[in-house]
């Protein structure tokens, strides 16, 4: 009888959980190792939208993965919810993107004819429609918007407490506040260093987010990573306060089912500096008030920060040929591209490691 192939996780964030569960689906021996708790960065601080509309304008690889992701996160969330039988807050509600001078409009109209081409659809919206559907947002010097009917948004703390029931019910072992400093790559095997000492797997994923690069990997050192800050505030609204996704420039809005309505965003180069600034809340606020004028009355009942996972570029590919695979440097998109990064490396290692 044979033994199932053993594969180690460095990163328990939404990108190695999902990655984890496809694993133990095609029957490895999956043992994942988060040095804090399972989906507590990235995972847990962000917004959640599913927006290739937001996101792309030009054409790539990413582009071309954003968009199929998008595609494939209906049939991921009710196949997860499913065998974890837990409900996830998944909504495929679309986006407004307004305009508030003649310029912005332009911009706007021309980054749509170049989405079009990529497939990505958008219609432009009538000022009435948007005062009679968008009721709370600013009327003032509105001069137009566009409608991304493809967009979307999930609770990623949802997700991942559905993706670490599912794996638990695989046979997923969870190694929590374990950092993996050091792994050594000897063909053969690979050596996993943690504090308890070494463990030997036939394979490692590495998905620490920006954390990844720090690992020490012989004999070939890792592609970089950093971390890019973000802050977000939130605000406890009334059911359907903001029905859509709604941006304006730089700033989105999008209410969760909780009711929670999330106001975002910043970028930062601080390295891992946990702090709210206050005066980035303050000017976030600020915006998020301009789109929509109410939230001036009111004050964020939350604000936390998170740290995007940046790298050179997507690593998402077995590293030098050897038996450690990567699954980093996703920065904006992690929880979009999670199920489809999880999906092509499960395949990749699968086939190297002759599985199913």
């Amino acid at each position: 009888m044979s033994v199932a192939p053993s594969i180690a996780i460095a990163g328990g964030g939404i990108i190695g959980l999902s990655a984890a569960w496809r694993l133990a689906q095609r029957g490895f021996r999956v043992s994942l190792f988060d040095q804090s708790t399972l989906g507590s960065e990235a995972s847990w601080a962000g917004a959640g939208m599913l927006a290739p509309g937001g996101e792309i304008d030009e054409p790539s690889e990413l582009a071309a993965m954003a968009i199929e992701a998008r595609q494939i996160y209906p049939a991921f969330v009710r196949e997860l919810e499913r065998e974890s039988g837990l409900a996830i807050d998944f909504q495929e509600l679309g986006a407004i993107d307004l305009a508030y001078s003649a310029e912005e409009l332009m911009a706007l109209e021309a980054r749509a004819a170049k989405q079009s081409a990529l497939g990505i659809a958008s219609h432009p919206v009538a000022r009435e429609r948007v005062s009679a559907f968008w009721p709370r947002v600013r009327k003032e010097g509105h001069v137009g918007a566009r409608f991304y009917p493809g967009d979307g948004l999930v609770n990623p703390r949802e997700v991942v407490s559905a993706l670490r029931a599912a794996c638990l019910r695989m046979g997923v072992r969870f190694v929590e506040n374990c950092r993996v400093a050091e792994i050594s790559d000897r063909g053969l095997d690979v050596e996993v260093n943690i504090a308890q000492g070494v463990e030997r797997y036939q394979a490692v994923l590495i998905a620490a987010g920006a954390w990844s690069g720090s690992i020490a990997l012989k004999p070939f050192p890792l592609p970089t990573s950093w971390p890019v800050r973000g802050h977000l505030l939130g605000y406890q609204q009334p059911a359907e306060t903001c029905n859509t996704i709604i941006r304006h420039g730089h700033t989105y809005l999008m209410q969760r089912a909780s009711g929670l309505l999330i106001a975002g965003t910043s970028v930062e180069t601080v390295e891992f500096d946990r702090r709210v600034d206050d005066q980035i809340v303050s000017r976030l606020s600020s915006a998020a008030g301009f789109v929509m004028p109410h939230l001036l009355e009111t004050s964020p009942t939350e604000a936390w920060v998170g740290f995007r996972p940046a790298s050179e570029q997507l690593q998402l590919s077995r590293w030098q040929s050897g038996n450690v695979y990567l699954a980093y440097g996703h920065y904006r998109n992690g929880i979009l591209l999670a199920p489809l990064t999880a999906d092509r490396l499960a395949k990749e290692i699968s086939a190297n490691l002759g599985t199913r």
